[in-house]
């Protein structure tokens, strides 16, 4: 195993892991019924390699939760591919109807596993390379977990803690949480770290597994970049009024 922090599976989570973490299982994928729920909402979700638009400099997604809402600004000069990644994901609606699968008070909340096996597979292999470090697992920030050097994919970790030993091991924050830290620090943590054990299952079982095994997680409703808000549409001038005509007959 490698060093404490970083976990040596890629192919099954990705997450910051305290020294006495387990082991994370093996993911293996097998695709239920709920892939179309999740694909259905956005096509997009199960080509990665269409999802590379760049993020604003400074934007705010808010997450509605089974225990409220909050919101998190992400600055992309902190650590731009990873805020990339993340405003694609998000704006093509990722993180919607997904399990904060594991709570550890004091340590982390971390998502990022879907409730589509068939999304969460082609998402497996689709990783972006590191940002260097430039702020630290302070309490509130937001940050991409890793298996290793170069493969960050779409999971993601809140620092409940401020967790500066995980600075040195290349996990990079991208942005911090600006409201609703109380919602987060509320969300269900009975199952221990059981769930961090327990990825490869829930990646291949996807939301069905989930409500059967671990009924009491709490779940992300909906994650919308919310600011800078669309560009509203271009206003064309008023052209000046032409002399009347004859009104035409009407056209099919």
């Amino acid at each position: 195993m490698l060093a404490p922090a970083v976990l040596n599976a890629q192919a099954s989570a990705q997450a910051p892991a305290q020294s006495t973490a387990p082991k994370p299982a093996t993911t293996t994928h097998t695709a239920t019924h709920t892939t179309a729920t999740h694909a259905a909402t956005d096509p997009a979700l199960l080509n990665p390699a269409l999802l590379k638009a760049k993020a604003p400099e400074v934007y705010e997604v808010t997450f509605v939760t089974t225990k409220g809402t909050f919101v998190v600004q992400v600055t992309r000069a902190w650590a731009p591919q990873g805020a990339d990644r993340f405003y694609n994901l998000v704006r093509h609606r990722f993180y919607n109807d997904m399990a904060l699968f594991r709570v550890v008070p004091g340590f982390v909340v971390q998502f990022g596993l879907g409730p589509s096996p068939a999304v969460n597979k082609v998402w497996e292999t689709a990783r972006i390379k590191d940002d260097p470090v430039t702020q630290t697992n302070a309490q509130g920030t937001i940050t991409f977990a890793t298996a290793g050097p170069n493969t960050r994919t779409t999971q993601v970790f809140i620092n409940l803690g401020n967790n500066g030993a995980l600075d040195g091991q290349g996990f990079a924050p991208f942005g911090k949480v600006t409201s609703g830290m109380d919602v987060i620090q509320n969300f269900y943590n009975g199952y221990a770290d059981n769930t961090t054990n327990d990825q490869g299952n829930i990646m291949s079982g996807g939301k069905a597994y989930l409500l059967k095994t671990y009924p009491k997680l709490d779940t992300i409703t909906t994650a919308t970049v919310t600011s800078p808000a669309p560009a509203a549409p271009v206003k064309k001038p008023a052209a000046t009024a032409p002399a009347k005509k004859p009104a035409a007959a009407p056209q099919q």
